[in-house]
């Protein structure tokens, strides 16, 4: 695998001990080069991991993705750019799963959304990211997908350019309307009651059990989504709240367009101005959902309330 250009490979992998082989040598390699290396995997396979590298995991950097990258969203941002933007000039490796067979359908069009901006995300960048998939437990449609967001696959020992390579077209794919809850709580708002907005969410996110540090993060992904309509959205909006079997969904709709897919996904330096809003709303949020078109903007933001607070 180059170290020269940004690399980014879909490994389709056949039961733990295949998983393990591709991805430890994968590590050992990059730590032989004396290369800062990152994996972020589901817990059961960075056990594996971490077993089989013994002491040599004590070189890695080691996360739960099922935490850090819960919100496939986060994962730009919070994982990914984060470790790479940590060790400038210098080729990184790492390791990133965010499709597993837990993943819901609900949270798989952010997974594959996630899959296909990473390469623009990186694009010239001095960094080869390997995402791992499941050729045994994943769907067919899953493993198609992958083919289209990855620009190299691996399987066993070969590797090969996509022939399906189209990022582009998974993107618009999964940019699609929403289904329609049963029932919620509805606020029309513009700039005389944005503070409604927010009283709203808590609300019915204190009725779900939400309590101090999460109550607290609905109260600022609402408004700060709020903002954004107002800003960009033409200057009002449309909030609905409601229950889904244990889990508080936010819903902000205006007349905005999002035009750039990495909107909410690059890390922010402290220093520099400028709006944070759906960095924020994803970094915050336990998943995001967005659909988009010209006069037309959703975000459906998740707070799984089964969730340890």
């Amino acid at each position: 695998m180059s170290a020269e250009r940004f690399h980014h490979v879909a490994l389709f992998y056949r039961g733990d001990r295949e998983y393990t082989a591709a991805t430890t040598a994968f590590v050992r390699a990059g730590l032989a080069a004396g290369e800062p290396v990152a994996v972020a995997v589901p817990p059961a396979r960075l056990a594996l991991i971490r077993s089989a590298l013994g002491p040599d995991a004590g070189a890695v950097r080691l996360l739960d993705m099922s935490e850090a990258g819960r919100n496939p969203g986060r994962i730009l941002p919070a994982v990914l750019r984060d470790f790479a933007d940590r060790h400038p000039g210098r080729h990184v490796r790492i390791i990133g799963e965010p499709i597993w067979p837990g993943r819901t359908e609900v949270e798989y069009p952010a997974c594959a959304q996630h899959e296909a901006l990473i390469n623009p995300s990186f694009a010239g960048r001095r960094v080869t990211i390997v995402c791992p998939y499941d050729a045994v437990g994943l769907t067919e449609e899953v493993l198609r997908e992958a083919a289209r967001t990855h620009p190299v696959l691996r399987a066993g020992a070969a590797e090969r350019p996509s022939r399906d390579y189209a990022p582009e077209v998974v993107l618009q794919h999964h940019n699609r309307p929403f289904k329609e809850p049963e029932k919620c709580a509805l606020l029309r708002f513009d700039r005389t009651n944005l503070s409604a907005a927010r009283v709203l969410a808590a609300r019915e996110g204190a009725e779900l059990g939400f309590r101090g540090d999460r109550l607290d993060d609905i109260r600022l992904v609402v408004a700060e989504l709020a903002a954004n309509s107002l800003d960009h959205g033409g200057g009002s909006g449309t909030v609905r709240v409601w229950d889904d079997d244990g889990v508080l969904v936010c819903e902000v709709a205006d007349r905005g367009h999002i035009t750039d897919p990495l909107a909410g996904r690059r890390p922010v330096d402290p220093q520099c101005p400028g709006s944070r809003g759906l960095l924020i709303v994803n970094l915050l949020s336990d998943l995001v959902r967005v659909h988009t078109r010209p006069g037309a903007t959703t975000v459906r933001v998740y707070f799984d309330s089964r969730r340890p607070f």
